[in-house]
């Protein structure tokens, strides 16, 4: 593995763009950081975090662990980088386990250690022999959490894992994401809830039809000012309360 430093980050982006929908897009991830990709819907984070995975062609460099993310054998790629995708359906009828071992693929293996570990992080440990078609959104998207964490990444891209779940599943969610990040991986996750947002987010980027507004610390970022006007609507900042607040008006 590359010796990494404080001056080499564990995944950047420089000029990203994919046709019309990721317009020159830089950025970087650190190791142990949550980057939170916030921006309203069509803004291009999905196509975003598509193109950091390679199932999206563009141009631009995209680095991972210094090495250029290009030059590297697929399955290189998809050991060090995982992504979470929005879209959560299963073709085949595959029980919870056998969904999680999937994320082994890369490394070749079934390693159970690895698979029990990743279904534990996500809390889908009790669901192991249900079938994948018999379970809620919610679950589901643990389900899929659980997957990516079984290939032990070292960048996780997550693509809006709480969209589907309600407010106890949010929260154990993004402090799962967050306590990955800890242990010195790093995590990128797009995600609309503001408010969890500025909770949990080391830093964030803020992106507008394609193009990245703005980039920088929750207080940085989330201004009434900022926010009012990619949003379109008057919103309330309060970053202060624990938790932080982020409201419309």
């Amino acid at each position: 593995m590359t010796q990494m430093n404080h001056h080499q980050p564990l995944v950047s982006a420089s000029n990203l763009s994919v046709d019309t929908r990721v317009k020159s897009v830089s950025f970087s991830l650190d190791k142990g950081e949550v980057l939170g990709l916030i921006g309203p819907n069509g803004a291009g984070k999905s196509t975003l975090l598509n193109s950091l995975a390679g199932l999206e062609q563009g141009s631009g460099e995209v680095r991972i662990d210094g090495q250029a993310f290009d030059s590297l054998p697929a399955k290189r790629r998809a050991r060090l980088l995982g992504l979470q995708p929005q879209s959560l359906n299963s073709v085949w009828s595959l029980s919870v386990a056998d969904v999680v071992a999937l994320g082994r693929m890369p490394w070749g293996d079934s390693d159970a250690k690895a698979i029990q570990n990743a279904m534990q992080r996500a809390g889908v440990s009790e669901l192991a022999q249900r079938s994948i078609d018999h379970l809620s959104g919610g679950e589901r998207a643990r389900v899929w959490l659980a997957r990516v964490f079984a290939g032990e990444p070292l960048a996780l891209l997550s693509d809006e894992p709480i969209a589907s779940l309600d407010i106890h599943y949010q929260l154990e969610v993004m402090e799962v994401l967050k306590a990955y990040a800890n242990e010195g991986n790093g995590v990128m996750v797009a995600m609309h809830d503001l408010s969890l947002a500025a909770r949990f987010c080391d830093r964030l980027c803020l992106m507008q039809a394609g193009e990245m507004v703005a980039k920088g610390s929750p207080a940085e970022v989330l201004t009434e000012s900022l926010l009012s006007r990619v949003y379109g609507v008057e919103v309330e900042v309060n970053l202060e309360h624990n938790p932080p607040i982020v409201l419309p008006k």
